[in-house]
């Protein structure tokens, strides 16, 4: 039963763990958004009552 030779499996088991761990999350957090959101004042607007004519 080939399936259970574990000197295979174990290498590939490493490798694939080893990109998902290391370089995969580098890739991720070195990209930049082109669309950095702007902070918003904390001024509150002033709102006013309209004026209804009727």
């Amino acid at each position: 039963m080939p399936q259970l030779d574990p000197n295979p499996w174990f290498a590939i088991l490493m490798f694939s763990w080893f990109t998902f761990l290391i370089i995969i999350p580098n890739k991720i957090l070195n990209y930049t958004s082109p669309n950095e959101p702007a902070l918003v004042s904390a001024e509150k607007h002033k709102t006013g009552s309209w004026d209804w004519t009727w």
